[in-house]
């Protein structure tokens, strides 16, 4: 697999809200701000449901939207808690694009789900994107098997989407905000419409690069594992306390 460096400053702080020109962004140890007004972007509330992944190299946070994805929420937290997470390991890791976990039986062709192991219909909207930090569903290359508890994490780089590819979203239908957030965050925008976003890191995207920058096989998988220990579900509001 051929990989682009992207440097990593691990010695700042991990990434954390910050507001830019009124609105809530978020701000990485090695990535800008995002100014943006999009509800995915924005500082959660005190009662916003949040995932803290606890992995061999850090941990990440992700506010997860029931109100969107409701689930897809409830699918992942009652795995969650269920304990079926830990010690999965992220067996897909492609830099500058996702980094995937959560499969039990480690082959990246497994899965399960609350409901009997059965997967579930997609649920898109138009609220949630592929922004580079958003956690989404992941699903077999030909869509034979997906929606269960694999999940991905984009790690696309803040200047993957430019100016000229932001116009061409707005040419094509795409809201004026969504461009603007994709060209200052980057993402993934051809996933949109494809696969469920459910949630989004806040802090711990250093965590996110860093995971992105192993050593990998052919095939994406790290040749040293990089373990999910645990997934712990909270509120933003009792992290803060």
């Amino acid at each position: 697999m051929t990989k682009r460096i992207f440097l990593v400053c691990l010695a700042l702080v991990c990434l954390v809200l910050t507001g830019c020109g009124g609105k809530q962004g978020f701000a990485g140890s090695s990535r800008s701000p995002v100014e943006s007004s999009e509800e995915q972007l924005a500082q959660p509330s005190q009662d916003t449901p949040v995932a803290v992944l606890s992995t061999s190299m850090g941990d990440i946070f992700i506010v997860l939207f029931p109100q969107y994805a409701p689930m897809a929420v409830e699918n992942f937290e009652g795995l969650a808690q269920q304990g079926y997470y830990n010690g999965n390991i992220f067996h897909r890791v492609v830099a500058d694009f996702v980094i995937q976990t959560g499969d039990a039986t480690q082959s990246g062709t497994g899965g399960a789900s609350i409901w009997n192991n059965n997967a579930y219909p997609n649920e898109l909207s138009d609220k949630l994107h592929h922004y580079s930090g958003a956690v989404a569903l992941a699903r077999a290359a030909d869509g034979s098997v997906g929606n269960l508890s694999q999940f991905y994490i984009v790690q696309t780089p803040e200047d993957s989407v430019d100016k000229t590819a932001a116009e061409e979203m707005v040419a094509s239908g795409v809201r004026q905000e969504v461009a603007d957030a994709y060209q200052s965050a980057g993402g993934a925008p051809y996933l949109d419409g494809q696969d469920t976003v459910f949630g989004q890191v806040y802090s711990g995207m250093d965590v996110v690069d860093a995971i992105a920058q192993v050593e990998c096989d052919e095939s994406g998988r790290p040749l040293e594992p990089v373990t999910l220990n645990s997934v712990t579900i909270t509120t933003y509001g009792a992290l803060q306390t």
